[in-house]
């Protein structure tokens, strides 16, 4: 019995936690609201106002954000890359590699990417590609790989064109499984380069990534001006603008709120994690043994990786600096809705990070304890936000008030609840008319075939902000959750979202 307990909590137990405790915590919530509806409602407006509070501190870091971001796009980063030189930093020694990971992918995608790609004020002659396609997706893979490799093989120093095997062993088929076999392939090419691994800068590009024109000449100079840059990742903002013009209300605002959310992260390094389309030093990349190949999540998981083999001594860098992807769009509002879920799910499932980092604290004892808590704790509490709180916060705000009897609702405090929680949630909305400005300043440049009435409705759209924090926020995270913890079939898998 004693072993069983211990395998349990070895192998089960923090696979079950993150979703017991929100499963617990809505309970905890039904049960108040029924049989103490008075002590239900403080501990709801107590919470409201700690939301506002922590609002309020993240409407400053996102005021900080934009102001950075403002100022860093109008640099001529090239020209400061090239003044390097003068203290003995030559940019000229480093390489830029791009894996750029698809499946099933339409040709225009992975061109416009590209082309995006050729726009970049750098010399393109330092730029690696690695276009790495799937045997599953074989015949239309070599037949747009071979167009590719046409366009763009005298336009930058090397395009190299993997195909991962399918059915390898120890593998989640998906995009981590894709470019870590592309990263042994590369690092042949590196090798017969005789290229330092030091003098190699990765990015780990979504196929519809578009990066800024300024993208790495920003990236080339925080690296060579970082004290120890093959300890660190680089962090863009991640915007999903490509074909927001053409997206529905529902998920524009689902791509807004992600963009602000990415946004403001950059402010708060100290608990940054690489998400999407990332860059890192490929030393490190070799040393931690490249994306993990068996998991959803290996966009936010290489920070973790990186950080357990060098003990805590690893950082994420935010660039300030925008890559602009796709928001969901596939010509149906009904399946783009159901896409955006999926995604906001896949999204989620880096709940599977709380039992990776429990069993990795084991490991290593010369992390420090005050590092491994933070992170376990910013993780844990994020997720756990993630499921919660738009649920409490909307729904069951007024649910004491529905199952009290008509003794609660003769009481003063009960007759002014409503009122409290309504000033506290009409303060605490004065972020959203803030989220909807700048993400309306933000967006690229309006088509032709768009009426000028597209700005004052996308900022009208932002009232939809409390129906898609459930159903594309509280939902697809406690579905997540609630997968994990049951483990087995109920497991996900890597879902690729379609690109229009």
């Amino acid at each position: 019995m004693h072993d069983k307990i211990r395998k349990f909590f070895k192998g089960r137990f923090f696979e079950i936690m993150p979703g017991l405790v929100t499963w617990l915590t809505f309970l905890f919530a039904l049960v108040t609201s029924f049989f103490f509806p008075i002590f239900a409602m403080y501990f709801i407006i107590v919470f409201s106002l700690f939301w506002v509070i922590r609002i309020t501190y993240l409407v400053l870091h996102e005021v900080i954000a934009w102001r950075r971001y403002r100022a860093i796009v109008k640099v001529d980063w090239f020209a400061e890359v090239k003044k390097l030189a003068t203290t003995g930093k030559n940019w000229e020694e480093y390489y830029h590699v791009i894996f750029l990971p698809t499946y099933k992918e339409p040709k225009p995608v992975i061109i416009a990417t590209l082309d995006s790609i050729k726009a970049s004020i750098y010399d393109l002659k330092k730029i690696v590609i690695v276009l790495a396609g799937e045997e599953r997706d074989q015949e239309n893979f070599l037949h747009i790989s071979q167009e590719v490799q046409e366009k763009y093989q005298d336009v930058f120093k090397k395009l190299l064109i993997t195909v991962h095997p399918k059915d390898l062993p120890d593998e989640v088929p998906g995009k981590g499984a894709n470019i870590h076999y592309a990263g042994h392939k590369l690092q042949e090419y590196i090798d017969e380069q005789n290229i330092p691994y030091e003098k190699v800068i990765v990015s780990a590009f979504d196929i519809d990534t578009h990066p800024h024109q300024q993208y790495f000449a920003r990236l080339t100079y925080v690296y060579l001006t970082h004290p120890n840059p093959t300890h660190a990742s680089y962090q863009p903002l991640a915007l999903y603008h490509n074909n927001i013009w053409e997206s529905d209300s529902f998920t524009r605002v689902v791509a807004n709120s992600t963009s602000v959310w990415n946004l403001t992260e950059l402010a708060r390094n100290d608990r940054l994690f690489t998400f999407s389309s990332h860059s890192m030093s490929f030393k490190a990349l070799v040393e931690v043994g490249f994306w993990q190949k068996d998991i959803v999540t290996e966009d936010s998981r290489i920070t973790l990786q990186c950080l357990f083999r060098y003990d805590g001594d690893y950082t994420v860098e935010p660039l300030y600096i925008p890559v602009s992807m796709n928001t969901v769009n596939v010509g149906s509002l009904k399946q783009a809705i159901v896409d955006q879920y999926k995604q906001m799910r896949r999204w989620a499932w880096g709940v599977e990070h709380v039992p990776y980092m429990v069993k990795e604290f084991k490991k290593h004892p010369l992390m420090a304890w005050q590092i491994k808590a933070k992170y376990f704790f910013n993780q844990f509490e994020g997720i756990w936000s993630w499921a919660t709180a738009p649920i409490l916060l909307t729904l069951m705000s007024r649910l004491p008030l529905l199952l009290a009897d008509k003794s609660v609702h003769s009481t003063a405090f009960a007759q002014n609840a409503p009122l409290i929680l309504e000033k506290i949630m009409t303060y605490g909305s004065l972020g959203l008319i803030l989220n909807a400005v700048l993400m309306t300043w933000a967006l690229p440049k309006r088509p032709a075939n768009k009426h000028w009435s597209m700005y004052p409705l996308m900022v009208l759209e932002w009232i939809l902000i409390p129906v898609t924090m459930i159903v594309f926020g509280s939902i697809p995270a406690t579905d997540a959750q609630t997968r994990l913890m049951l483990g087995g079939k109920y497991r996900l898998g890597f879902w690729v979202s379609k690109k229009k």
